[in-house]
């Protein structure tokens, strides 16, 4: 059993050293990041979880970008502590805070990652938006919150505050 609320600022060093653990050293310079300096995540949707014992097993966080001039969400990172993991609790955090993103008037996620994991949440691959390089365009995945809201939105992903 977990428990989901919102990350507040006294989780945000442990969040940080699970995604240590989970990720490859030097994650914060893929270029998805140059799109979260200085920016924080959207409140309400960035969530952790933890066990009955309060132990940290898992947090998800998102970042408001723009692609083509458009608002957008950007999913990421997601992680689940090794020790927890094929319990659901990716699947729990993914779909819990894509529920409170629709709720909260989002219209369009996109993602970097696996299409084979996310394909089951009811992300597809985006074609004709461009994440910074080097990012593999295979690999910008999106889903639709509010139906059509990917229609015709294209072009380069954008820092929030451009």
């Amino acid at each position: 059993m977990f428990q989901l609320s919102e990350e507040n600022a006294a989780d945000w060093w442990e969040v940080e050293a699970l995604y240590d653990l989970c990720f490859a050293p030097g994650r914060e310079a893929l270029s998805s990041y140059r799109l979260r300096d200085d920016i924080p995540p959207v409140a309400g949707l960035s969530l952790v979880a933890r066990d009955r014992d309060g132990i940290l097993a898992g947090a998800i966080r998102f970042w408001p970008v723009r692609v083509g001039g458009q608002s957008a969400l950007l999913l990421g990172p997601v992680a689940v502590h090794p020790t927890r993991q094929g319990e659901g609790l990716g699947a729990l955090l993914i779909q819990g805070s894509l529920d409170r993103a629709r709720q909260a008037g989002w219209d369009r996620v996109l993602l970097v990652g696996d299409a084979p994991y996310y394909n089951r949440f009811g992300f597809w691959k985006l074609n004709g938006v461009e994440m910074p390089p080097p990012t593999n365009p295979d690999r910008v995945l999106g889903q639709e919150l509010t139906e059509g809201a990917w229609s015709g939105v294209k072009g380069r992903v954008t820092r929030w505050d451009t």
